[in-house]
């Protein structure tokens, strides 16, 4: 059975959620896998060993919609970067897969190691997928070298070409049993506290909102305003129960908010190109999408808070399946013929 080292893009929690189904698959289909998270400390607890922490090359989220560039060149160490990408023993596995982890990428490329692309992003660089109207060089060009691969294997929430897949939905979200409480969850890590709280509180002081922040610390009320620190079982349960689902254009939380049949209003972030793409491809599938929390925009919002439409989606727990094509795929194209558990 082979040896296979899993990397992972730690910014944000789709990468880490999607891993949470990922990893034990991965564990029963080789005789060592070893597990490489890059960026900044998880806000999801992991129930796996990581076996490298790295710094890589993450972004740091602002306060005002988008990313904090500043601070995201500041905290950067070139150095460090290029130490752990010298230092990172690709060449010691059958089979390296990376879910746009710019490290692993990186040192298979220099070593001339086959990278496999397991991710969201290989589907959004993909011809067929959704674009927004307004094209993005800049940004596709970041997309598309950031985690370079020699194979890609890529989700979308639809299946826009052979080989593109529906999305991972972890198991914790398919044993939950989703109600209407009358709430809505909000999840904008790119948002300040504050302006959260002022901006839903001039939409409606009636309306229930239950806020998880990566800029809190503590829980908070603000009448009729509930903010959270990020927390993976607390997020979980206020998704269940929501009425609708407020958040950006990532991929991992929409997907799970279509998946439990919740009314969903997306909102992008800004000079982010890969939520560009997203928010393209969730408008052509009927779900809202807002700019930014301008006054010119919140009647859209209060729209979608009057209307009951829900985005029926098919997404099936097709991850096995994925992951043993990938495995026959890869390593019988490296010439490894191990025989793995079906």
């Amino acid at each position: 059975m082979p040896r296979i080292l899993y990397a992972i893009q730690g910014t944000g929690n789709g990468h880490l959620s999607r891993a949470l189904d990922v990893v034990p698959l991965l564990q029963a289909r080789c005789s060592q896998l070893d597990v490489l998270v890059s960026g900044p400390p998880a806000d999801l607890p992991l129930p796996f060993e990581v076996n490298y922490r790295v710094q890589g090359m993450g972004f740091l989220f602002g306060k005002k919609g988008g990313i904090n560039f500043v601070k995201t060149f500041w905290q950067f160490n070139s150095a460090k970067f290029l130490h752990e990408i010298r230092n990172l023993p690709v060449e010691s596995y059958d089979l390296v897969i990376s879910d746009f982890e710019p490290v692993s990428s990186w040192a298979c490329k220099l070593r001339e190691v086959p990278c496999v692309a397991l991710s969201h992003q290989s589907a959004v660089l993909h011809p067929a997928s959704p674009r927004p109207d307004k094209e993005d060089p800049a940004g596709r060009g970041v997309l598309k070298h950031y985690a370079p691969s020699t194979a890609q294997y890529g989700f979308h929430f639809r299946s826009y070409a052979p080989g593109m897949y529906t999305p991972v939905i972890r198991q914790q979200v398919r044993e939950l049993s989703p109600t209407n409480e009358g709430h809505y969850t909000v999840y904008l890590p790119a948002y300040e506290e504050e302006i959260l709280v002022e901006r839903l509180q001039h939409l409606s002081r009636t309306i229930r909102w239950e806020v998880f922040s990566k800029h809190s610390s503590v829980p908070a009320v603000y009448g009729n305003v509930r903010v959270w620190p990020v927390s993976g079982a607390a997020f979980l349960d206020s998704l269940a129960r929501s009425a609708g689902v407020l958040c950006g254009a990532g991929f991992e939380t929409p997907a799970e908010a279509l998946f439990l049949g919740k009314k969903l209003l997306v909102m992008p972030m800004k000079q982010q190109y890969e939520q560009q793409c997203n928010a393209a491809a969730l408008a052509k599938m009927g779900v809202p999408v807002i700019k930014n929390f301008k006054d010119k925009n919140l009647d859209r919002v209060d729209q979608w808070l009057h209307r009951h439409e829900t985005v029926p989606v098919d997404y099936p727990d097709q991850t096995a399946a994925v992951i043993d094509q990938l495995l026959r795929e890869q390593l019988h194209r490296e010439g490894i013929r191990k025989v793995l558990p079906l």
